[in-house]
C-alpha cells in the first residue's frame, strides 16, 4: 500500500471481537430444554456458503471426519457465525463445523446472524481461527497482509486485535518473503514457523528447506545451517555457554504464544518469563496453561 494513499482507519473492534467470540464459546447446546436461544437460529446448510476470503485454506479430511462423527453423536454444540449475503448467508466463523455438518448429513445448523462489513468479517474470522489455533503460520500471515494492504491496519493495531505482540505480527509477515515452495512446506506442517524464520534470511531458502525436511533438522540446527551451512546435532543444554540455545528456545516459545519470552537458566533450575501488555494477552496465557479452549 503506497504511503501517499489515504489510510482507512480500522474499526477498532478489538474487545468487541472477544466479546462476540466469548458469546459463541459459552452458548449452551442448541435445542436443550433449559438453554436460552438468544440470537441463535437454525439455518438450512444449503443456504450457507463459505467466505472466499476466509484465512484458513487447509481443512484436514481426517479431522473433519472425526468432527463429523462427534456431530452425528451429539449435534453441533457451538453455533457458527454468519452474515446476510444476498438471499443467502456467508460464513464469518465456523467453516469447519459447517463442513463437518455436511459430512454428518445434517440439514440445518445453529448460527448467530450478524451484520459485518468485509473488513469486520476478515477480522472476526482471523481472531476466531487464531484463538482456536486452526491457522498455520502462512495462513495467519496472509490474513495480516490483507488487513494491512486492503484496510490500512498497522502492525501495532493487528497485535491489539489478535492479542499478540507487534514483533510476532512482523515476524509472520516476513514469512511471505519466502519462495512459494517453502511457504507450501510451512502450510502443510513439514516446516514450523521457527524453521521458516530461520530460512527467511538464507541465500538459498528452497534448497535449505529441502535439506531440513529430508534430514529432519531441528529449528536450532536449521538456524546454524542457514548461517554457516554446517549444521550440528543438538546437545543437552550445558550450564555455561548456552546463550544461543536458550535464545533459540525463547524464539520458539515466542512463536507459539505470540508474546515475548525470556528464559533464565541456572544450575539449580530457572524461570520462564512471559511478557504481556494487555489483559487479553494475560487471559490468553491463563487459558493456554489451563488447557481451556477459547
Amino acid at each position: 500500500m503506497s504511503d501517499d494513499l489515504p489510510r482507512k482507519r480500522p474499526t477498532g473492534l478489538g474487545r468487541g471481537l472477544s466479546s462476540l467470540l466469548g458469546e459463541v464459546a459459552h452458548e449452551a447446546p442448541v435445542g436443550g430444554s433449559d438453554s436460552p436461544q438468544g440470537n441463535v437460529r437454525m439455518i438450512p446448510i444449503a443456504s450457507i456458503e463459505p467466505n472466499p476470503d476466509q484465512p484458513r485454506r487447509i481443512f484436514a479430511e481426517e479431522a473433519l471426519a472425526e468432527l463429523a462423527g462427534s456431530i452425528t453423536a451429539r449435534g453441533v454444540i457451538q453455533p457458527i457465525i454468519v452474515r446476510p449475503h444476498g438471499h443467502r448467508f456467508q460464513i464469518v466463523a465456523g467453516e469447519r463445523r459447517w463442513r463437518a455438518s455436511q459430512k454428518a448429513r445434517l440439514h440445518e445448523i445453529p448460527a448467530i446472524v450478524r451484520e459485518f462489513s468485509d473488513e469486520e468479517t476478515l477480522e472476526v474470522a482471523l481472531v476466531e481461527n487464531i484463538q482456536r489455533r486452526d491457522l498455520n503460520a502462512i495462513e495467519e500471515a496472509q490474513a495480516y497482509r490483507r488487513l494491512v494492504d486492503d484496510y490500512g491496519h498497522t502492525q501495532e493495531e493487528l497485535g491489539r486485535i489478535v492479542h499478540k505482540s507487534r514483533s510476532h505480527v512482523a515476524n509472520l509477515l516476513r514469512l511471505l518473503d519466502l519462495p512459494a515452495k517453502v511457504q507450501v512446506l510451512v502450510g502443510t506442517g513439514q516446516l514450523t514457523m521457527g524453521h521458516a524464520r530461520a530460512l527467511v534470511s538464507a541465500t538459498d531458502p528452497e534448497g535449505l528447506a529441502d535439506e531440513v525436511v529430508r534430514r529432519g533438522l531441528s529449528v536450532r540446527e536449521t538456524e546454524k545451517l542457514a548461517q554457516s551451512g554446517k549444521p550440528t546435532r543438538q546437545r543437552p543444554l550445558p550450564i555455561k555457554n548456552a546463550q544461543a540455545d536458550i535464545a533459540a528456545l525463547e524464539r520458539q516459545l515466542g512463536d507459539m504464544l505470540g508474546l515475548k519470552v525470556a528464559i533464565r537458566h541456572s544450575p539449580k533450575g530457572g524461570q520462564v518469563i512471559l511478557a504481556y501488555s494487555t489483559l487479553d494477552q494475560l487471559d490468553m496465557i491463563c487459558q493456554r496453561l489451563s488447557g481451556d479452549k477459547f
